[in-house]
């Protein structure tokens, strides 16, 4: 590779990391992988609705989706989450497990820009994943590059923010590695929102869960069953 093209593409990979976890605030913890908390109880009997969609975002769930995954924000300026995984069987949706995650550090919001460090509102499809580690068995596309380490001048307990990453298809192209740096809307909406590996603490906008979390959905979430995130504050989710 020419060396002006490395360059561009080591700097189309520091302003995508950038838009997602973010490394100016310290974490809450000092180790490089959080402590796990186990997932949370599932039983739960099978609903003809996901509990705490309202119509407005229910109505924009793609008929063939067979998997959810719901992200439960605590309010519109937590950084607090819950994350459930859904899977439809016939007319009913069957609650699979769920984790405590994070969210962007501002909270929610429904006109997400670059840089508000707020996570988008909205319900999105599961296309690409990707991370630093080799993959653990991933259903979905996985792009394995280097270029997903967070760089070294964040906190110590974002190192491995990206070792594990889906890709949330909000203002990218699908069918590509996560690292994509394109923005069909334009750089000014943002981009670069995924799921990822947790470091205790708020995002600049994507949504973070435990290693083990991220491996489970990246084993589970299948091409063939249309996988989607429905994701925003309780209210909004509601509405």
């Amino acid at each position: 590779m020419k060396r002006g093209a490395g360059t561009a593409v080591v700097a189309a990979t520091v302003v995508l990391l950038a838009g997602c976890a973010g490394g100016a605030e310290a974490p809450r913890g000092t180790a490089d992988h959080p402590v796990k908390k186990p997932a949370r109880s599932t039983r739960a009997a099978p609903t003809r609705e996901i509990p705490g969609v309202g119509p407005a975002l229910r109505s924009r769930i793609p008929a063939d989706a067979g998997q959810v995954v719901a992200v439960y924000g605590d309010s519109m300026r937590s950084a607090e989450s819950t994350i459930v995984l859904y899977t439809r069987e016939g007319d009913v949706w069957k609650r699979e497990r769920s984790w405590p995650g994070h969210n962007g550090k501002r909270g929610w919001t429904t006109d997400h820009h670059e840089g508000d460090r707020k996570s988008p509102v909205g319900v999105f499809t599961l296309t690409d994943a990707g991370g630093v580690l080799a993959d653990p068995g991933s259903r979905l596309p996985y792009h394995r590059s280097s270029a997903f380490a967070a760089p070294r001048w964040w906190p110590r307990s974002h190192w491995h923010d990206f070792d594990l990453v889906i890709a949330v298809d909000y203002n990218r192209v699908k069918g590509t590695s996560p690292l994509d740096p394109t923005r069909p809307e334009g750089q000014s909406k943002g981009g670069g929102i995924w799921l990822h590996m947790d470091h205790g603490s708020g995002t600049s906008a994507c949504v973070s869960q435990s290693e083990s979390a991220m491996e489970y959905l990246l084993r589970t979430l299948d091409p063939a069953l249309h996988p989607i995130v429905v994701m925003g504050d309780r209210a909004h989710l509601a509405a």
